[in-house]
């Protein structure tokens, strides 16, 4: 196996420290992941359908349990917490899906608003945090747009500009460009690349070799639930 970042730090943000995922079909999803993640890197998580990515981010977010091995978060062993400890370990993290997932009886400020109000922010905070966000995806001039008035690329924008709003240490994006042309593809990329740049941890899952060629970022590549390429700055190569 190609390995040639998988020091990131002595202290990990991240952790899969030899983690195991096993169904009671018997089917193997992860295997022996030995996988650290930095603070403030961007790392791309690739590979084919079925080759263990969707399951890893599952263990991340203590929706799964590992059948072997421990999931760390800054030093938190997440799969021991209770549930009220999972519910804030999840708010440390945000996420961004294929489906966008927004709220279609709500304008993108609302969007927005309303996972700041989960959380029991301020309404001063509402108000200035979230122009800044839609400003910072460049949606700032669609702050009373639904999101039927949205194209798909606007509709991934909004829902990147939700997930950071709550200023997260972690953004999950899995799949962001499934559903996107080109064009929306390299400005989701662009926007993703200055969530990093202003600290927050990026875990991109994608299957798309444009994209991982177009960060220039880590890349770890998984097949058959098994870590098989860890590499700095790398291109997709399956």
């Amino acid at each position: 196996m190609s390995q040639d970042n998988n020091k990131a730090t002595d202290r990990p943000l991240i952790h899969f420290d030899d983690v195991s995922k096993v169904y009671f079909n018997r089917s193997v999803a992860v295997k022996n992941i030995d996988l650290r993640i930095g603070s403030s890197e961007f790392v791309s998580l690739v590979g084919h359908s079925g080759a263990g990515k969707t399951t890893l981010l599952k263990l991340l977010l203590a929706e799964e349990k590992p059948s072997n091995g421990k999931v760390l978060f800054d030093d938190t062993h997440v799969h021991n917490l209770s549930s009220r400890g999972q519910t804030k370990h999840r708010r440390r993290i945000g996420m961004v899906f294929q489906d966008f997932r927004l709220l279609e009886h709500k304008t993108a400020f609302e969007n927005i608003a309303f996972a700041m109000e989960a959380l029991g922010r301020s309404d001063d905070e509402i108000e200035a945090d979230v122009p800044y966000v839609l400003d910072l995806v460049g949606l700032g001039d669609k702050n009373w747009h639904f999101p039927r008035e949205l194209s798909g690329g606007e509709k991934q924008r909004l829902a990147i500009a939700r997930a950071v709003v709550n200023q997260p240490e972690v953004v999950i994006a899995d799949e962001p460009t499934g559903n996107l042309d080109p064009v929306n593809t390299f400005e989701i990329v662009q926007i993703l690349k200055k969530v990093n740049e202003l600290g927050t941890t990026v875990l991109l899952s994608t299957h798309d070799k444009e994209v991982v060629d177009l960060l220039e970022h880590r890349v770890v590549t998984l097949e058959d639930g098994e870590v098989v390429k860890d590499q700095e700055a790398s291109s997709y190569q399956l």
